[in-house]
């Protein structure tokens, strides 16, 4: 058996184990990828990647080709076929359906909120479906030197104090050791790694078999723009669903297995007519559960994605996107480790950040229209949390941050948070050059930023960081940048003139004073070293 090493292994080259490979590579980790098949799955999957993902994306170098309109609210219709009765509908957020007036209306857009939308993020929602984006991502990470290797499957995987050793088998049934740091187990919701390590799970659990056949067909005109469908017949219960390039999925909310008569039978059926070409692409079946693992983390393996928590398909974008924040999480935390920079104590703040927002996102999906039928006795609905809280206002409790307690809510919306630490740092917009640009655009997303309006902090992050192994610096709004609108910096953060605010390389806010101290360099030397997990040099 030959023998190689790499420090990060990543098990799975889906959605979630590319973005890890990803943002591993952009920090410069090296990393070898591990998926048991060929190439990229036929069937779409996911569709649907919230504005968070595409921050996440937008600071890995990767563009939104495919961004929703600013107005856009993902609806559902109601039907009894696309060119049948049609019923009502509701967005991701509702409880109740829509009033009959807007069913008279066929529903074709829904009521907006008065007043304007509070802007969030300088990124829109993307439509691009996962077969698609799957390739720019792994395009990407090869690009950034991560080792991608496909018809690898896992047999067995050992770790120890210095280290992990994975014994794959390749497609000829050769087999090899690989050794590396640490492991990120990103192979779904039946992971082998998961169950080898014994790892239970707990959730609302299984709910259904489900089936779905991909095809292509001309339907767009009878759809009158909805792009999701809720088919409800005596002898026909399924969701359709669009990916917006011409293919369309149905999901039967039955456990049949249907030959291709069968299914092409259905697709008429759900449509409510018959004269067009329809194109099969290929067929699907899974599990519909909820659950979320009892633990993270094993040592040195790292559970994300669907092998961490299966939250169910749903309009909030909670499956794949919560996947891929979870590993945008943890990769910045190994870089610092193996760097030497951090020391081992700042993994442990993966599970205590990432879990929490798992559980919340798991029960937060049955207090909502499309799943609340699945509660039952057992596990009562709960209060909803509002749909930007819950993608931009979760709040970590970790070791990783000062100022934070128990006693916070979850979730809130970023400017409720004004600026409390363990929350995402809010949107505002600056001035750079002469160009408006995003505050994301300039964080240093591989070392830590200081913001102030203060010119005192520029001398005090200069004198700490000649000091220290932790990469830092300073962004001066009306000096280095403009704020666009003066007061953004201290509404949004919750600060004085004089104040500052810690952001980490995620973009998450790690510490803030509101005034500038007596001893500015001491304490946020000695705050750098606590939310950092600074190593110790002897």
């Amino acid at each position: 058996m030959s023998i190689s090493q790499q420090p990060v292994i990543v098990v799975g080259a889906s959605l979630v184990g590319l973005s890890a490979a990803l943002c591993l590579a952009s920090h410069k980790v090296p990393t070898i990828v591990l998926e048991k098949h060929g190439g990229i799955s036929k069937h779409p999957r996911a569709i649907g990647f919230t504005a968070r993902t595409m921050e996440i994306y937008r600071s890995l170098g990767i563009e939104n080709k495919d961004p929703a309109p600013e107005d856009f609210v993902l609806q559902r219709a109601h039907v009894e076929s696309v060119t049948g009765k049609w019923g009502n509908n509701s967005s991701w957020s509702d409880t109740e359906t829509t009033s009959e007036t807007n069913k008279q209306k066929n529903l074709k857009t829904l009521p907006k909120p008065d007043g304007p939308k509070k802007e969030y993020s300088v990124e829109q929602g993307s439509a691009i479906p996962q077969d698609k984006l799957e390739p720019i991502l792994e395009a990407l990470a090869r690009k950034r030197g991560a080792d991608i290797r496909r018809q690898q499957k896992v047999i067995s995987i050992d770790q120890s104090t210095k280290g992990v050793t994975v014994t794959v088998q390749d497609a000829q049934g050769d087999q090899r050791q690989i050794k590396g740091s640490y492991i990120i187990a990103a192979d779904g919701n039946r992971s082998m790694i998961r169950e080898l390590l014994q790892i239970p799970r707990h959730g609302r659990g299984f709910m259904q078999n489900l089936h779905s056949v991909l095809f292509r067909a001309p339907i767009e005109k009878w759809t009158k723009g909805i792009v999701q469908f809720d088919i409800e017949q005596t002898d026909l219960k399924a969701f359709l669903a669009s990916y917006s390039d011409g293919r369309w999925a149905l999901m039967f909310k039955d456990d049949i297995q249907r030959n291709e008569n069968a299914l092409r039978k259905a697709i008429y059926q759900a449509i409510g007519r018959s004269d067009f070409p329809v194109e099969i692409i290929t067929t699907g079946s899974w599990e519909l559960t909820a659950l979320v693992a009892d633990t993270f983390r094993c040592g040195r393996i790292f559970l994300a994605g669907d092998a961490a928590h299966t939250l169910p398909p749903n309009r909030g974008g909670y499956g794949a996107n919560t996947g891929i924040h979870d590993v945008h999480n943890l990769a910045w935390k190994l870089s610092a480790v193996l760097s030497g920079k951090s020391s081992e104590g700042i993994l442990d703040t993966y599970e205590a950040e990432r879990r929490p927002v798992a559980l919340l996102r798991h029960d937060q999906i049955f207090v909502r229209a499309d799943y609340k039928v699945h509660l039952d006795a057992a596990m009562p609905a709960g209060e909803k949390i509002d749909d930007d809280a819950m993608e931009f206002g979760q709040i970590y409790l970790s070791g990783g941050f000062v100022g934070t307690d128990g006693g916070l809510p979850r979730a809130m919306k970023p400017d409720e948070w004004n600026g409390q630490p363990g929350t995402l740092s809010p949107h505002i917009w600056v001035a750079k050059d002469g160009e408006r640009v995003p505050l994301l655009d300039l964080l240093d997303h591989e070392g830590w930023t200081l913001i102030s309006e203060s010119g005192a902090w520029s001398g005090v992050v200069a004198s700490v960081a000649k000091e220290s192994s932790i990469s830092l610096r300073a962004l001066r709004f009306g000096h280095d940048v403009e704020l666009v609108r003066q007061q953004d910096f201290q509404d949004a953060f919750g600060v004085s003139h004089t104040g500052a605010v810690l952001i980490r390389p995620d973009g998450y806010i790690s510490w803030r004073v509101r005034e500038l101290p007596s001893n500015p360099a001491g304490i946020l030397d000695e705050v750098l070293a606590t939310v950092s997990f600074r190593a110790r040099v002897f």
